[in-house]
């Protein structure tokens, strides 16, 4: 059997196994095995009894820790299994933390270590009190709004929210001993970069992985970043696939709203701020990325993810607030809301990247959502009928059937009368027709 994340095998005891000990006992605990090769089999000790004797003193010693060390035997070859138990303090090892991920020993240092002891001891970050922001920095506006939406939800008490600003935050639990906190400056400050440096959204778009064409930033309270987050990619970054029943007029985005919305609250909820890294959101005519620097809670893996479970928020603090304010379910029912609206919108299933920093969903559009330039879409097969000046006009249409010549003379710089002309020469090749009337009607284009 292979080493794994709970199992490993030695054929012989060295010292520097304290350091792998050390890091079972930080994570979920495992055996180590003394006396086998790499698959298991057993090749036996010679030394056994006195390492029986040797091994949990140098344990003790270096770590303060008592595991189980037990002489095994099988087939006349004896061997050794060490017992570690998941413990729930920090241990270290002559003063180095180290933390078992997968088959690998790990050393934690700075923004990871701080993590791993908080964790410990039961600490979030952002229910850390932050001395430098006090009751003079929150926002009163933000906290107008943040009553509006929760009278609305009304999740929280009425009377909490006609209470005075400085007892709000203490009622929010957003308070730490005579403190406001890390979240309490997230969610009520208008510029919580001056605390923070990561604390907004950046927004780019691709046309390939390399090519970068324009991109924006969000800042403000993260209660204020939602809105204008979403707005921004409908109104800028995406492009809605526009059809037509009858003289009805259809926008579908490749990604709805319900989805997109979900999966920023996530990236803003379980985002890692003292990363001091932006949520990056990355969009591409037939694809969008949203990732942010965060991890899974401990013990889980995508599978947990993405089946039915229980809320474990990395801000859960942060989360509180959301929630009162309905801008998110208590249940954590986040991944399912996003597949159920992928679902009954007819796109495929988002698609999540584990990564040891950072966490992506990628949300991919179905081939009849993709906008495509004119020239692509059209004049594979017009080609030889279509001049340069004609394919503008093209890929006017192809963007908004319903555009009108004015338009059409507007964007391309034009008048009237030689938008019209064109538009007759593409009419008389069989190119485009008219639905509907001028009036009242759009544009189509031949296949």
């Amino acid at each position: 059997m292979p080493e794994n994340q709970n199992t490993e095998w030695k054929t012989k005891w060295k010292d520097e196994y304290l350091e792998w000990i050390c890091g079972f006992a930080n994570a979920q605990g495992g055996k180590i095995y003394i006396g086998c090769d790499d698959e298991g089999n057993i090749v036996g000790l010679t030394n056994a009894e006195k390492l029986l004797e040797d091994i949990p003193n140098k344990i003790r010693d270096t770590m303060g820790i008592i595991v189980g060390v037990n002489l095994l035997e099988k087939e006349g070859k004896e061997y050794i299994e060490i017992d570690i138990p998941s413990y729930p303090i920090g241990i270290s090892c002559r003063g180095v933390y180290y933390y078992r991920s997968g088959s690998t020993r790990q050393v934690l240092t700075g923004p990871a270590l701080e993590l791993f002891l908080m964790r410990k001891r039961g600490a979030t970050w952002d229910n850390l009190p932050l001395p430098a922001f006090s009751l003079d920095d929150v926002d009163d506006e933000i906290v107008a709004d943040f009553k509006q939406w929760a009278a609305k939800k009304g999740r929280i008490d009425k009377s909490v929210l006609d209470e005075p600003k400085d007892v709000l935050m203490e009622k929010l639990h957003l308070t730490n001993g005579q403190y406001l906190t890390n979240a309490a400056m997230l969610l009520f400050s208008r510029d919580p970069e001056k605390w923070q440096l990561g604390a907004y959204v950046k927004i780019g778009y691709f046309e390939t992985d390399a090519d970068l064409l324009y991109q924006d930033e969000i800042h403000g309270s993260i209660l204020e970043q939602i809105d204008k987050t979403v707005e921004l990619l409908y109104l800028k970054y995406m492009r809605a696939k526009i059809t037509y029943e009858g003289m009805q007029r259809i926008e579908r985005y490749f990604v709805p709203e319900e989805a997109l919305r979900e999966a920023l609250l996530n990236a803003l909820c379980h985002k890692q701020y003292q990363s001091g890294v932006p949520v990056q959101i990355s969009v591409y005519a037939d694809k969008i990325y949203i990732a942010n620097c965060g991890c899974l809670p401990e013990n889980w893996t995508l599978e947990n993810l993405m089946r039915k479970h229980a809320s474990s928020p990395y801000n859960p603090n942060i989360a509180h607030v959301f929630y009162l304010a309905g801008f998110i379910e208590s249940w954590g029912r986040g991944i399912e809301k996003i597949c159920s609206a992928c679902r009954e919108d007819g796109v495929p299933q988002p698609e999540y990247t584990i990564n040891p920093g950072d966490i992506m969903i990628k949300f991919t559009a179905p081939e009849d959502r993709i906008i495509r330039p004119a020239g692509e879409k059209v004049t594979e097969k017009v080609t030889e009928k279509v001049t340069e000046k004609e394919l503008s006009i093209l890929e006017l249409i192809a963007e908004d059937p319903a555009c009108t010549s004015a338009v059409m003379a507007e964007k391309l710089s034009l008048s009237r009368k030689t938008v019209t002309a064109r538009l007759k020469s593409l009419r008389e090749k069989g190119i485009i027709e008219r639905i509907g009337s001028d009036r009242k009607g759009y544009w189509k284009i031949s296949q």
